[in-house]
C-alpha cells in the first residue's frame, strides 16, 4: 500500500478500472478516477483508496498526480468490456482485483469529512459505510447491483446486504440504468423506479442521475423534485455521473444544501462531457463563468 499521508477531505473507495477499446489497448477508468479528480478541482484535498497491480498504480500517477494514492496490491486489475451490436451495449467483467476492506483504508484517513463509496464490481464491503461516523458517507450503488455470468456478461442484480449499508449513508447517487437498462420492460423500469423510491424511505437524500435531462432528488418530500440540466456540446459522456456524484457531494459539504448541490453537479457534469476523457472536469470558475449561479 502506498505512503498515505494526512486525512484528505474528499476519499474516494473502489477500484480504478481498466477500460478495453476496440483496438485491444486500455484507457483508465473507474468512478473513484473520475470523482477524486472532481473533487481535486473544485478545490478539496482529495484521496483514493483501491487495488490493482503496478500498471494501474503508473495509470493513475500520471492522469491524477496532485490526488492521494492507497493502494491494495493485487495480481488483476477490475477490466471492463463494452461490445456494441445494434444499437445495443453488452458489458462483460474481463478480470477483478482485489477486494476491499475496513483494514484497508489508512487509519489516518478515517477522519475525511466527505466519503464517496464507488464499487464497480462488488469489491467494497458493505460494512465500511459505517467506518466513518462523521463524515458526510455516499455510494453510488452500480457495482453491487451487477452480476456476471462465468463469461463475464453483467445483468443487474438485487442490493444485497441493505440493512447494514443503507442505514450509514447520508446519500445514495445513481441511475434508473442501474437497475434497468432503457431496453427493459415497462415493467422492469417501473420496479427500478419504485424500488428507487423505497430506498428513499432508508436513506436521506437520493439522487437519480438523468444524463443531459438533469436529475431527480428525493429528500423530505414525498415526491421527487426535478432539476434540469444544462446546454453542453457533447463529446465524450464518460464519467459524467462520476462527475456529477463528486460535484454535488463537494457542494452539499460547502453549503448543507441538497437542492442547491444538485444544480451545481449538473452544471459540472455537462462541462464535463464536452472534451474526451477527464479533460473536460471544470474548476469552480470554470462553472461560474459558463453557469453563472442564479
Amino acid at each position: 500500500m502506498e505512503d498515505a499521508g494526512d486525512a484528505p477531505e474528499f476519499l474516494a473507495i473502489g477500484h480504478a478500472t481498466r477500460d478495453l477499446l476496440p483496438d485491444g489497448s486500455w484507457r483508465l477508468g473507474g468512478t473513484v478516477t473520475f470523482a477524486a479528480l472532481t473533487a481535486q478541482r473544485l478545490g478539496l484535498r482529495a484521496a483514493i483508496v483501491t487495488s490493482g497491480p503496478p500498471e494501474i498504480t503508473a495509470a493513475l500517477r500520471a492522469a491524477l498526480p496532485d490526488v492521494a494514492l492507497a493502494i491494495v496490491p493485487s495480481p488483476s486489475a477490475t477490466t471492463y468490456e463494452n461490445i456494441y451490436q445494434d444499437g445495443a451495449r453488452r458489458q462483460y467483467l474481463r478480470d477483478r482485483a482485489a477486494p476491499l476492506r475496513p483494514a484497508d483504508i489508512p487509519a489516518a484517513w478515517r477522519a475525511a469529512p466527505v466519503v464517496l463509496l464507488a464499487p464497480l464490481a462488488g469489491e467494497v464491503a458493505p460494512e465500511l459505510a459505517a467506518a466513518f461516523p462523521s463524515a458526510l458517507v455516499a455510494a453510488t450503488p452500480q457495482g453491487w447491483l451487477r452480476r456476471w455470468d462465468a463469461a463475464g456478461y453483467i445483468t443487474p442484480g438485487p442490493l444485497e446486504d441493505a440493512h447494514t449499508l443503507l442505514p450509514a449513508l447520508r446519500a445514495l447517487i445513481l441511475s434508473r440504468d442501474d437497475l434497468a437498462p432503457p431496453s427493459s420492460s415497462a415493467a422492469a423500469l417501473t420496479a427500478a423506479t419504485d424500488q428507487i423510491a423505497a430506498w428513499a424511505s432508508a436513506v436521506p437524500l437520493v439522487v437519480v442521475t438523468r444524463g443531459p435531462a438533469g436529475a431527480l432528488l428525493h429528500s423530505a418530500t414525498a415526491i421527487p423534485e426535478a432539476f434540469a440540466g444544462y446546454p453542453a456540446r457533447e463529446v465524450d459522456p464518460t464519467g459524467a455521473g462520476d462527475v456529477f456524484a463528486a460535484a454535488f457531494l463537494c457542494e452539499l459539504h460547502a453549503t448543507g444544501d441538497a437542492r442547491a448541490a444538485v444544480d451545481f453537479a449538473n452544471r459540472v457534469a455537462a462541462l464535463s462531457v464536452e472534451h474526451p476523457g477527464a479533460s473536460g472536469i471544470p474548476t469552480r470558475a470554470d462553472v461560474a463563468t459558463r453557469f453563472p449561479a442564479p
